[in-house]
C-alpha cells in the first residue's frame, strides 16, 4: 500500500456488517497502515478500569484533585489486551517510549508518562487503551471495500471531547449519516 493511500491518522467507523462482532458500533483511530499491515485503537469501548485503577495497578499514587481519575480506560482492541497504549496531545515533553503521530498527537507506552499523569504534570488530553486492533497487509482495505468500515479524517474533538458512548453516533454524523439509515447492503460492486 503506498503512502498516498495509507489510512494512517484516519478514523474508522464500524458499519452494520460488523454487528455481532467485537467491532460492533466501534470507532477506531488508525495508528499505522503500511506494507506490513494496520494497527488501530478503538475509541469507544470502555473497560471497567478507570485511570485511577490503572495508576494504582502501577503503584502510582495519584493527586486526588485531578479531574480525569474517573475517566474509563478503553478496550483498544482484541489483540494483546495486556498491553497499554496512551494517545495524547503533544505537550513538548519527551517520554521514554513514544511515537509522534500527526496533528500534535502522540502514542506512548511508557511508565514515565503514567507517573506524570498521576502527578498532574503530563498531558491533560489523553485516552488510555488496553490492547489494539490489528489487520494483516491488505486486510483493512478489503474490509473497507466489503462495506465493513467508513473512514473519516482525524478529528481531535471526536478523540478527546466527545463522550465515549456518543463517539459512534457523532462520527457518523460528521458524514451526515443517522444510524437508523444504515444498511447491511454494500454500496459498490
Amino acid at each position: 500500500m503506498t503512502k498516498q493511500h495509507s489510512l494512517e491518522h484516519q478514523i474508522l467507523i464500524a458499519m452494520p456488517t460488523l454487528t455481532n462482532s467485537w467491532f460492533d458500533k466501534t470507532v477506531v483511530y488508525v495508528v499505522e497502515d503500511n506494507e506490513y499491515g494496520s494497527m488501530g485503537l478503538t475509541l469507544n469501548l470502555p473497560h471497567s478500569f478507570t485511570i485511577e485503577n490503572l495508576l494504582e495497578h502501577f503503584t502510582l499514587n495519584a493527586d486526588q484533585t485531578l479531574p480525569y481519575l474517573d475517566q474509563k480506560v478503553l478496550l483498544g482492541g482484541p489483540v494483546e489486551v495486556e498491553h497499554g497504549f496512551i494517545l495524547h496531545e503533544d505537550t513538548g515533553q519527551s517520554w521514554q517510549k513514544s511515537l509522534p503521530l500527526q496533528n500534535g498527537l502522540v502514542m506512548s507506552v511508557s511508565e514515565d508518562l503514567l507517573k506524570a499523569i498521576a502527578e498532574g504534570t503530563g498531558p491533560q488530553k489523553f485516552i488510555a487503551c488496553l490492547g489494539f486492533a490489528g489487520w494483516e497487509k491488505g486486510q483493512l482495505a478489503d474490509e473497507i471495500q466489503g462495506n465493513s468500515w467508513l473512514t473519516i479524517p482525524y478529528n481531535e474533538s471526536l478523540l478527546f471531547e466527545v463522550p465515549t458512548h456518543d463517539k459512534w453516533r457523532v462520527a457518523l454524523g460528521t458524514l451526515g449519516i443517522a444510524p437508523e439509515f444504515l444498511s447491511m447492503e454494500a454500496g459498490h460492486d
